[in-house]
Protein backbone atom coordinates (compact mmCIF):
# COMPACT_ATOMS: atom_id res chain seq x y z
CA UNK A 1 0.00 0.00 0.00
CA UNK A 2 2.81 2.40 0.92
CA UNK A 3 4.58 1.57 -2.32
CA UNK A 4 1.40 2.35 -4.29
CA UNK A 5 0.92 5.66 -2.49
CA UNK A 6 4.57 6.50 -3.05
CA UNK A 7 4.26 5.78 -6.77
CA UNK A 8 1.06 7.85 -6.94
CA UNK A 9 2.81 10.78 -5.25
CA UNK A 10 5.74 10.56 -7.66
CA UNK A 11 3.29 10.32 -10.58
CA UNK A 12 1.45 13.45 -9.42
CA UNK A 13 4.72 15.37 -9.04
CA UNK A 14 5.84 14.13 -12.45
CA UNK A 15 2.61 15.22 -14.14
CA UNK A 16 2.78 18.58 -12.37
CA UNK A 17 6.32 19.01 -13.73
CA UNK A 18 5.09 18.12 -17.23
CA UNK A 19 2.28 20.69 -16.99
CA UNK A 20 4.76 23.32 -15.81
CA UNK A 21 7.22 22.54 -18.62
CA UNK A 22 4.47 22.60 -21.24
CA UNK A 23 3.22 25.89 -19.83
CA UNK A 24 6.74 27.34 -19.99
CA UNK A 25 6.89 26.28 -23.64
CA UNK A 26 4.61 29.16 -24.62
CA UNK A 27 7.02 31.64 -23.01
CA UNK A 28 10.08 29.97 -24.54
CA UNK A 29 8.45 29.95 -27.98
CA UNK A 30 7.48 33.61 -27.73
CA UNK A 31 11.05 34.53 -26.76
CA UNK A 32 12.60 32.39 -29.51
CA UNK A 33 10.44 34.05 -32.19
CA UNK A 34 12.32 37.30 -31.53
CA UNK A 35 15.38 35.79 -33.20
CA UNK A 36 14.05 33.30 -35.79
CA UNK A 37 11.04 32.54 -37.96
CA UNK A 38 8.28 30.21 -36.73
CA UNK A 39 9.29 27.46 -39.18
CA UNK A 40 12.97 27.75 -38.27
CA UNK A 41 12.02 27.35 -34.62
CA UNK A 42 10.00 24.26 -35.49
CA UNK A 43 12.89 22.82 -37.48
CA UNK A 44 15.21 23.29 -34.50
CA UNK A 45 12.73 22.01 -31.93
CA UNK A 46 11.68 18.86 -33.77
CA UNK A 47 15.18 18.03 -35.02
CA UNK A 48 16.44 17.97 -31.43
CA UNK A 49 13.47 15.90 -30.23
CA UNK A 50 13.62 13.48 -33.18
CA UNK A 51 17.36 12.86 -32.79
CA UNK A 52 17.05 12.20 -29.05
CA UNK A 53 14.07 9.87 -29.40
CA UNK A 54 15.60 8.09 -32.40
CA UNK A 55 18.84 7.38 -30.54
CA UNK A 56 17.23 6.30 -27.27
CA UNK A 57 14.44 4.22 -28.83
CA UNK A 58 16.35 2.92 -31.84
CA UNK A 59 15.46 -0.69 -30.94
CA UNK A 60 11.80 0.11 -31.54
CA UNK A 61 12.60 1.20 -35.09
CA UNK A 62 13.88 -2.18 -36.22
CA UNK A 63 11.67 -4.07 -38.66
CA UNK A 64 9.26 -1.20 -39.23
CA UNK A 65 6.34 -2.07 -41.50
CA UNK A 66 5.05 0.22 -44.25
CA UNK A 67 1.77 0.50 -42.32
CA UNK A 68 3.55 1.77 -39.19
CA UNK A 69 5.56 4.30 -41.19
CA UNK A 70 2.40 5.49 -42.95
CA UNK A 71 0.53 5.82 -39.65
CA UNK A 72 3.43 7.72 -38.10
CA UNK A 73 3.54 10.13 -41.03
CA UNK A 74 -0.21 10.81 -40.80
CA UNK A 75 0.18 11.57 -37.09
CA UNK A 76 3.24 13.67 -37.90
CA UNK A 77 1.27 15.67 -40.45
CA UNK A 78 -1.26 16.77 -37.83
CA UNK A 79 1.52 17.43 -35.31
CA UNK A 80 3.41 19.58 -37.81
CA UNK A 81 0.29 21.45 -38.95
CA UNK A 82 -0.83 22.15 -35.38
CA UNK A 83 2.53 23.52 -34.32
CA UNK A 84 2.86 25.56 -37.52
CA UNK A 85 -0.47 27.27 -36.83
CA UNK A 86 0.53 27.76 -33.20
CA UNK A 87 3.96 29.26 -33.91
CA UNK A 88 2.71 31.58 -36.66
CA UNK A 89 -0.24 32.64 -34.52
CA UNK A 90 2.01 33.29 -31.52
CA UNK A 91 3.48 36.27 -33.36
CA UNK A 92 0.14 38.07 -33.05
CA UNK A 93 -1.15 36.96 -29.66
CA UNK A 94 -0.15 36.99 -26.00
CA UNK A 95 1.60 33.77 -24.92
CA UNK A 96 -0.69 33.38 -21.91
CA UNK A 97 -3.80 33.88 -24.00
CA UNK A 98 -2.61 31.29 -26.49
CA UNK A 99 -2.05 28.79 -23.66
CA UNK A 100 -5.76 28.81 -22.82
CA UNK A 101 -6.95 28.84 -26.43
CA UNK A 102 -4.75 25.87 -27.30
CA UNK A 103 -6.10 23.94 -24.30
CA UNK A 104 -9.59 23.99 -25.83
CA UNK A 105 -8.50 21.05 -28.01
CA UNK A 106 -9.57 18.67 -25.22
CA UNK A 107 -13.15 19.87 -25.66
CA UNK A 108 -13.02 19.42 -29.44
CA UNK A 109 -11.72 15.82 -29.35
CA UNK A 110 -15.05 14.05 -28.57
CA UNK A 111 -16.79 15.84 -31.43
CA UNK A 112 -14.06 14.97 -33.94
CA UNK A 113 -14.13 11.38 -32.70
CA UNK A 114 -17.92 11.47 -33.20
CA UNK A 115 -17.40 12.47 -36.84
CA UNK A 116 -14.82 9.72 -37.40
CA UNK A 117 -16.14 6.81 -35.32
CA UNK A 118 -19.83 7.77 -35.04
CA UNK A 119 -19.62 7.69 -31.23
CA UNK A 120 -21.79 10.49 -29.86
CA UNK A 121 -20.27 12.62 -27.06
CA UNK A 122 -21.99 12.52 -23.66
CA UNK A 123 -23.85 15.35 -21.94
CA UNK A 124 -20.69 16.59 -20.20
CA UNK A 125 -19.00 17.14 -23.57
CA UNK A 126 -21.89 19.29 -24.80
CA UNK A 127 -21.91 21.27 -21.56
CA UNK A 128 -18.12 21.73 -21.83
CA UNK A 129 -18.49 22.96 -25.43
CA UNK A 130 -21.07 25.54 -24.35
CA UNK A 131 -18.86 26.70 -21.48
CA UNK A 132 -15.90 26.91 -23.85
CA UNK A 133 -17.81 29.15 -26.27
CA UNK A 134 -18.60 31.56 -23.45
CA UNK A 135 -14.97 31.62 -22.36
CA UNK A 136 -13.71 32.06 -25.92
CA UNK A 137 -15.99 35.07 -26.43
CA UNK A 138 -14.54 36.81 -23.38
CA UNK A 139 -10.95 35.83 -24.15
CA UNK A 140 -10.77 36.55 -27.87
CA UNK A 141 -13.37 39.16 -28.82
CA UNK A 142 -12.48 42.83 -28.49
CA UNK A 143 -15.89 44.26 -27.66
CA UNK A 144 -14.57 47.85 -27.85
CA UNK A 145 -14.04 47.52 -31.60
CA UNK A 146 -17.30 45.81 -32.48
CA UNK A 147 -16.70 42.12 -31.81
CA UNK A 148 -13.39 41.91 -33.70
CA UNK A 149 -11.14 38.83 -33.50
CA UNK A 150 -7.48 39.01 -34.57
CA UNK A 151 -5.51 36.62 -36.77
CA UNK A 152 -3.56 35.25 -33.80
CA UNK A 153 -6.81 34.10 -32.19
CA UNK A 154 -7.99 32.43 -35.41
CA UNK A 155 -4.68 30.64 -36.01
CA UNK A 156 -4.54 29.45 -32.40
CA UNK A 157 -8.07 28.05 -32.59
CA UNK A 158 -7.04 26.30 -35.84
CA UNK A 159 -4.03 24.98 -33.91
CA UNK A 160 -6.34 23.65 -31.16
CA UNK A 161 -8.50 21.91 -33.78
CA UNK A 162 -5.45 20.30 -35.40
CA UNK A 163 -4.14 19.18 -32.00
CA UNK A 164 -7.55 17.61 -31.38
CA UNK A 165 -7.26 15.78 -34.73
CA UNK A 166 -3.77 14.69 -33.69
CA UNK A 167 -5.11 13.22 -30.44
CA UNK A 168 -7.82 11.32 -32.33
CA UNK A 169 -5.47 9.77 -34.90
CA UNK A 170 -2.97 8.87 -32.17
CA UNK A 171 -5.76 7.10 -30.29
CA UNK A 172 -6.70 5.15 -33.43
CA UNK A 173 -3.21 4.18 -34.66
CA UNK A 174 -1.59 3.54 -31.26
CA UNK A 175 -3.90 0.53 -30.85
CA UNK A 176 -2.59 -0.95 -34.10
CA UNK A 177 1.12 -0.07 -33.96
CA UNK A 178 3.98 0.40 -31.47
CA UNK A 179 3.32 3.77 -29.74
CA UNK A 180 7.04 4.49 -29.27
CA UNK A 181 7.77 3.85 -32.95
CA UNK A 182 4.88 6.12 -33.90
CA UNK A 183 6.24 8.84 -31.62
CA UNK A 184 9.69 8.73 -33.19
CA UNK A 185 8.28 8.70 -36.73
CA UNK A 186 5.93 11.64 -36.11
CA UNK A 187 8.73 13.72 -34.59
CA UNK A 188 11.01 12.84 -37.51
CA UNK A 189 8.25 13.72 -40.01
CA UNK A 190 7.71 17.13 -38.39
CA UNK A 191 11.47 17.76 -38.33
CA UNK A 192 12.00 16.79 -41.97
CA UNK A 193 9.06 18.84 -43.29
CA UNK A 194 10.16 21.86 -41.25
CA UNK A 195 13.75 21.56 -42.48
CA UNK A 196 12.67 21.18 -46.10
CA UNK A 197 10.45 24.24 -45.81
CA UNK A 198 13.10 26.52 -44.28
CA UNK A 199 15.69 25.39 -46.84
CA UNK A 200 13.39 25.88 -49.84
CA UNK A 201 12.03 29.20 -48.55
CA UNK A 202 15.49 30.51 -47.70
CA UNK A 203 14.65 30.87 -44.01
CA UNK A 204 17.30 28.38 -42.91
CA UNK A 205 20.16 29.92 -40.97
CA UNK A 206 22.89 28.81 -38.61
CA UNK A 207 23.32 32.35 -37.31
CA UNK A 208 20.77 32.06 -34.54
CA UNK A 209 21.45 34.26 -31.48
CA UNK A 210 22.34 32.30 -28.35
CA UNK A 211 19.10 33.15 -26.48
CA UNK A 212 17.00 31.91 -29.40
CA UNK A 213 19.15 28.79 -29.80
CA UNK A 214 18.81 27.96 -26.10
CA UNK A 215 15.04 28.44 -26.26
CA UNK A 216 14.82 26.13 -29.27
CA UNK A 217 16.91 23.43 -27.61
CA UNK A 218 14.86 23.79 -24.41
CA UNK A 219 11.67 23.29 -26.41
CA UNK A 220 13.11 20.23 -28.14
CA UNK A 221 14.62 18.53 -25.09
CA UNK A 222 12.23 19.47 -22.28
CA UNK A 223 8.90 20.52 -23.81
CA UNK A 224 8.84 17.84 -26.50
CA UNK A 225 11.01 14.81 -25.75
CA UNK A 226 11.20 14.68 -21.93
CA UNK A 227 7.67 16.00 -21.38
CA UNK A 228 6.01 13.32 -23.52
CA UNK A 229 8.25 10.64 -21.99
CA UNK A 230 7.47 11.88 -18.48
CA UNK A 231 3.75 11.88 -19.18
CA UNK A 232 3.81 8.28 -20.40
CA UNK A 233 5.81 7.12 -17.37
CA UNK A 234 3.72 9.02 -14.80
CA UNK A 235 0.35 7.92 -16.17
CA UNK A 236 1.32 4.32 -15.50
CA UNK A 237 0.73 4.95 -11.79
CA UNK A 238 -2.39 7.12 -11.77
CA UNK A 239 -5.87 7.24 -13.23
CA UNK A 240 -6.55 9.01 -16.51
CA UNK A 241 -9.02 11.37 -14.82
CA UNK A 242 -6.51 12.32 -12.14
CA UNK A 243 -3.82 12.87 -14.76
CA UNK A 244 -6.15 15.05 -16.84
CA UNK A 245 -6.82 17.37 -13.91
CA UNK A 246 -3.11 17.93 -13.29
CA UNK A 247 -2.13 18.26 -16.96
CA UNK A 248 -4.88 20.81 -17.55
CA UNK A 249 -2.85 23.14 -15.33
CA UNK A 250 -0.61 23.66 -18.38
CA UNK A 251 -2.80 26.57 -19.46
CA UNK A 252 -2.67 28.11 -15.98
CA UNK A 253 1.12 27.83 -15.83
CA UNK A 254 1.43 29.21 -19.36
CA UNK A 255 -0.62 32.30 -18.53
CA UNK A 256 1.03 32.88 -15.16
CA UNK A 257 4.56 32.60 -16.57
CA UNK A 258 3.73 34.87 -19.51
CA UNK A 259 2.51 37.54 -17.10
CA UNK A 260 5.59 37.19 -14.84
CA UNK A 261 8.31 36.73 -17.47
CA UNK A 262 6.91 38.49 -20.55
CA UNK A 263 4.84 41.19 -18.90
CA UNK A 264 1.60 40.13 -20.61
CA UNK A 265 -1.36 42.25 -19.53
CA UNK A 266 -4.77 40.60 -19.17
CA UNK A 267 -8.00 42.58 -19.06
CA UNK A 268 -10.74 41.56 -16.60
CA UNK A 269 -12.77 40.07 -19.47
CA UNK A 270 -9.78 37.99 -20.63
CA UNK A 271 -9.12 36.81 -17.09
CA UNK A 272 -12.75 35.75 -16.69
CA UNK A 273 -12.58 34.03 -20.08
CA UNK A 274 -9.55 32.00 -18.90
CA UNK A 275 -11.40 30.88 -15.78
CA UNK A 276 -14.49 29.85 -17.77
CA UNK A 277 -12.40 27.94 -20.34
CA UNK A 278 -10.56 26.16 -17.51
CA UNK A 279 -13.92 25.10 -16.04
CA UNK A 280 -14.89 23.78 -19.48
CA UNK A 281 -11.65 21.81 -19.75
CA UNK A 282 -12.17 20.26 -16.32
CA UNK A 283 -15.75 19.39 -17.26
CA UNK A 284 -14.71 17.68 -20.50
CA UNK A 285 -11.70 15.85 -19.07
CA UNK A 286 -13.04 14.69 -15.69
CA UNK A 287 -16.86 14.90 -15.92
CA UNK A 288 -16.50 16.10 -12.32
CA UNK A 289 -16.04 12.49 -11.18
CA UNK A 290 -13.66 13.62 -8.42
CA UNK A 291 -16.61 15.30 -6.67
CA UNK A 292 -18.61 12.09 -6.48
CA UNK A 293 -18.72 10.19 -3.21
CA UNK A 294 -15.95 7.63 -3.21
CA UNK A 295 -16.74 4.02 -2.47
CA UNK A 296 -15.19 2.25 0.48
CA UNK A 297 -12.82 0.48 -1.85
CA UNK A 298 -9.77 2.57 -2.88
CA UNK A 299 -9.62 3.73 -6.49
CA UNK A 300 -7.92 1.23 -8.71
CA UNK A 301 -4.91 2.49 -10.59
CA UNK A 302 -5.76 2.75 -14.28
CA UNK A 303 -3.10 2.51 -16.90
CA UNK A 304 -3.72 4.43 -20.14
Amino acid sequence: MEKTLKHSLYADLGLLAVALVWGSGFVASKSALDSMTPMMLMALRFSVAALLSGIIFRKNLKHLSKETIKAGCIIGFFLFSAFAAQMIGLQYILAGKQAFLTATNVIMVPFIYWAVKKKKPDLYNFIAAFIMLLGLALLTIDFSTGFSCNSGDVLTLLCAFLFACHIVVVGIFSKQHDPIALTVIQLAFAAIVSLVYVIVSGEFTVSVPVPGLLSGVYLGVFCTFLAFLGQNMAQKYTSSTHAAIILSLESVFGSTLSIILLGDVFTLAMFMGCIIIFIGIITAETKWSFLKIKQNNPEKIIEP
